[in-house]
């Protein structure tokens, strides 16, 4: 490991000694963006620097943080013009002088001009694919029927190609073939574990307090480390810095409450939100079936510019989730919930160090989940975890090429009582101690061809391992930025040290026990490889295919056993990912359409001695519950009339399980019996691991909404209806019973929202 850091460090050596020597004899222009009603910072503004005497353009667009840096400027005068779609530009003459170090915060005023009917080549939308990265904006959101009047980034998911989600319920998404735990859920930087409510339309990210989600089905960079699936990198709005503002809304799944504004005035400012459900006390007059969960969150951040070179963020979140296990029963008690709980606490700080033209964010945050099964006095399950995290990292511009590098520190703790559910296990509780470097270059050789190699160095000081990850992302745009066509491309190496564990046996569990590296090989590991095309047809027509594979080794699985049993032990398991995603999406003024395919197959090997004594074999190849063969989401918006319509139809063909075949009946032989008089207990014997599938899945959401507007504020009336044709989708098959528990039936709702500007 020690060679590993040793060529991590030559490798920042250059990146770092790199912008002080070209530099010199020229200036560098930064700042924020920021919009001038609420201090909002402005993602993707355009800053441009244009020479009048020779007309040489230098510019750059501002990160999710509002921030842009312009490097290697000549000394001389410029004309300085910002652009935001939606506001008035700022333009400006400035005079460099050689060496300069410029720092100019730039506000933006949004226009009321009618811009006609002009068809607008916004980036994002499901649409914009770029080697597994798609960056997800709140209008984004809007266009998804969710019950409730605001927008969801959960809801949102699952409408594209290669996420899965089991069912309504249970808060459990599968992206590309990964299982949830697999996955890296970030809040401003902080690690959320389960931020996805036991009802599977909500999850902690909402519409109303979401700045931009950047969501990596495969393929990242070398920021992002231990999870070896897919990243979903959340960055939340800042509360108003000008004027108070709020609003609350009431729908028949959830009830919410948000105030924001400045604690003073253009330098703090706060965001709060509470959000409750309700459906476990309305289920009974909308629906069929009793819905006996409940969930909420609570989210606050707080907000500072501490001078023009200087933000510092503070964020934090609480969530909390209770459902049945046994859907057969109508009234949630303690000893029947499932439940878990999420506590994330992050501060931020962002500087520009008023002498070198960096770039440094520094993070310090702790996360923590907790999970159980039964009563909180004498649980049947129970699991623990919880993270602290400390980690650098450092932006450097050197013309249109960025270095990024960084380091991190973690501190894990687990703790769990599994009540011999897993007997392999030892040990209950464990702390891991992981530090890790990593340097990224994002390298724009010409107007045509992007590269963007990184390499990550990890060391796991428990488990006395080490990771040397490189990674590689690659975007060709034939023709440069007028070019119709792009095609990019991706690969990497990923480990993960702790593992979420669940009974794959059962889709409808939804405890997950947090737990180090079971087996001595140490460390889950994968490889991603992703190659994307994407066409812009016409302004409004843009067609995108991607297709991916993965390799993962060491897997923490349960073993298969032919008998129905609640306990079982953990196996190593090696499986492979193929895929292909296909999106359609089509922009036009008042309408929006967008049609995404995903084919995909998930196979896992495992060796167990139980294979060998059914079958003579001791490796299986089998389908886990999540490989779902084919995947149709088809969305539509409409505006017209100051109304706002909303369609979305949903198709999955059937997902895994394990067939029961026969029963027969078994005597335990600890003791003398008279098999005459002795009747033995009955068991059920199943098939070769997941050789079934289950039916269809075909749902259809309606939602339509209006908003009146008066001075100061403006309400919102939606009315809608889940699973209009009341399809009788299966949520899971009970192999222990035998019993089938359907999805939600036809949900019709109405909500409402009064939101003060």
């Amino acid at each position: 490991m020690r060679a590993a850091f040793s060529l991590l460090a030559l490798l920042l050596l250059p990146a770092v000694a790199a912008p002080f020597a070209a530099r010199a004899q020229t200036a560098t222009l930064r700042g924020f963006v920021t919009d001038s009603t609420s201090g909002q910072t402005l993602p993707d503004a355009a800053v441009i620097l244009t020479d009048p005497a020779g007309g040489d353009l230098r510019g750059a667009a501002t990160n999710g943080d509002g921030y842009y840096q312009i490097s290697r400027i000549p000394a001389g005068r410029y004309v300085l013009r910002a652009t935001y779609v939606g506001f008035r530009a700022f333009t400006d003459t400035l005079v460099f002088a050689a060496d300069e170090l410029r720092t100019l915060n730039i506000t933006l005023s949004p226009t009321e001009e009618e811009l006609g009917e002009v068809i607008v080549e916004s980036e994002g939308g499901p649409g914009e694919l770029e080697a597994g990265l798609q960056t997800i904006r709140p209008s984004d959101l809007a266009r998804v029927p969710t019950p409730d009047v605001s927008g969801d980034l959960a809801s949102y998911l699952q409408a594209l190609p290669g996420i899965i989600a089991l069912g309504d319920r249970g808060g459990q998404l599968f992206i590309r073939g990964g299982t949830p735990d697999q996955n890296l859920v970030l809040m401003d930087g902080m690690l959320v574990y389960q931020p996805f409510h036991i009802i599977g339309f909500f999850s902690a990210f909402s519409e109303d307090l979401i700045n931009y989600a950047d969501v990596y089905a495969g393929g990242y960079g070398a920021r992002y480390t231990s999870r070896i699936s897919s990243v979903i990198d959340v960055s939340m709005r800042n509360g108003n810095k000008q004027r108070f503002a709020g609003a609350v809304s009431a729908a028949p799944f959830l009830a919410s409450v948000r105030l924001e504004g400045p604690l003073w005035k253009d330098r703090v400012s706060f965001i709060a939100s509470v959000r409750e459900s309700v459906i476990e006390r309305i289920a009974p007059v909308i629906a069929e079936d009793p819905l006996s969960f409940r969930f909420g969150d609570q989210f606050a951040k707080l907000h500072a510019s501490l001078g023009r070179n200087n933000r510092l963020s503070i964020t934090a979140l609480h969530t909390y989730d209770r459902g049945l296990i046994d859907p057969e029963k109508t009234e949630l008690t303690e000893n029947d919930a499932v439940r878990w709980e999420n506590f994330s606490l992050g501060i931020r700080h962002l500087i520009l160090p008023e002498n070198f033209p960096i770039f440094a964010e520094l993070m310090f945050s702790t996360s923590r989940v907790d999970n159980v099964v039964g009563s909180t006095i004498r649980p049947e399950r129970k699991s623990w975890a919880q993270r602290f995290n400390t980690e650098a990292h450092v932006t450097h511009f050197l013309g249109e090429t960025k270095i990024n590098w960084g380091m991190y520190a973690r501190t894990l703790l687990l703790e769990y009582s599994l009540g011999g559910f897993f007997q392999d296990l030892e040990f209950d509780r464990a702390s891991l101690v992981e530090a890790g470097l990593y340097i990224d270059a994002d390298l724009k050789i010409n107007d045509e061809l992007r590269v963007n190699p990184s390499i990550a160095a990890q060391s796991f000081a428990t488990t006395f391992n080490a990771s040397l990850e490189p990674r590689l992302r690659v975007v060709y745009r034939p023709g440069g930025a007028e070019g119709r066509h792009q095609l990019s491309a991706a690969w990497g190496l990923y480990a993960q040290t702790i593992s979420g564990i669940s009974d794959e046996r059962d889709a409808g569990s939804v405890f997950v026990a947090w737990l180090p590296p079971p087996f001595a090989r140490g460390e889950a590991r994968a490889m991603h490889s992703i190659l994307g095309w994407q066409m812009r047809a016409r302004p409004w027509l843009r067609l995108t295919a991607e297709g991916y594979y993965k390799d993962l080794a060491d897997l923490p699985v349960p073993i298969w056993s032919a008998l129905a049993r609640f306990t079982t032990t953990l196996t190593q398991a090696d499986g492979s990912v193929y895929g292909l995603d296909t999106r359609v999406e089509v922009q036009r003024p008042n309408f929006y359409g967008y049609v995404g395919y995903g084919l995909a197959t998930v196979t896992y090997d495992a060796a167990q001695d139980n294979f060998g004594v059914w079958y003579g074999e001791p490796v299986q190849s089998y389908h886990p519950p999540h490989d779902r063969r084919h995947q149709l989401n088809a969305l539509a918006s409409l505006d017209i009339g100051g109304f706002q319509a909303s369609l979305r139809w949903q198709f999955g063909s059937g997902l895994p399980y394990t067939r029961p075949i026969a029963f027969d009946d078994w005597l335990p032989l600890r003791k003398p019996i008279d098999v005459r008089d002795v009747p033995g207990e009955q068991r059920l014997i199943y098939e070769r691991p997941y050789q079934g599938r289950l039916p269809t899945y075909h749902r259809l959401d309606f939602s339509i909404e209006r908003t009146f507007e008066t001075p100061g504020s403006e309400m919102t009336l939606q009315a809608g209806a889940i699973n209009v044709y009341d399809r009788r989708n299966l949520f899971y098959f009970d192999v222990f019973t035998v019993r089938r528990v359907d999805q939600l039936p036809l949900v019709p709702f109405v909500g409402l929202k009064i939101e003060v500007k």
